[in-house]
């Protein structure tokens, strides 16, 4: 399988997740089912089968992390050389050139993207369009809205 972009805190981040799910969530649900099972008839037993549900998403959490980190290429963009292009993990100030609006993003792997904290995906649209370029460059991003135009203001290595 091909290894996935991560960076260094993405990958602290499911670390430090899959820490508190098998040594927190687990005992806790483990210890659930166990109070629960002393209740008697386990057919109607809500708790029962509330429990066995939440330990269903968790082993599944649990496996689906451990994949993720398997096949993680932890890249740390502050060991990268100082090339002024964008690349994975840098954090990229955009101007559009229309409206003069101005929006900081990091570029970052599928599952650290958060647009709410303006970390977006190397596989996004605009991400796709960054990639490669340098300060003062003009790029246009093909978004559902329609294109947009960008011009590259800053290149931060953070």
């Amino acid at each position: 399988m091909n290894k996935v972009p991560m960076t260094v805190q993405g990958e602290a981040a499911l670390r430090t997740e899959l820490e508190h799910l098998k040594k927190t969530e687990r005992p806790r649900i483990t210890q659930a089912i166990a109070e629960a099972r002393e209740h008697g008839d386990l057919k109607e037993n809500a708790e029962y089968h509330a429990a066995r549900e939440q330990q269903s998403f968790v082993e599944g959490r649990i496996m689906d992390i451990e994949d993720k980190l398997s096949h993680a290429q932890v890249i740390d963009v502050t060991r990268l050389p100082r090339t002024g292009k964008v690349l994975f993990g840098t954090t990229v100030a955009l101007i559009n050139t229309e409206s003069d609006d101005t929006v900081t993003y990091r570029i970052v792997g599928d599952d650290e993207a958060d647009v709410k904290q303006n970390l977006i995906s190397v596989s996004s649209p605009i991400a796709r369009a960054l990639i490669g370029k340098e300060e003062g460059d003009v790029v246009v991003v093909r978004a559902p809205g329609g294109d947009i135009e960008y011009e590259i203001d800053e290149v931060r290595h953070v």
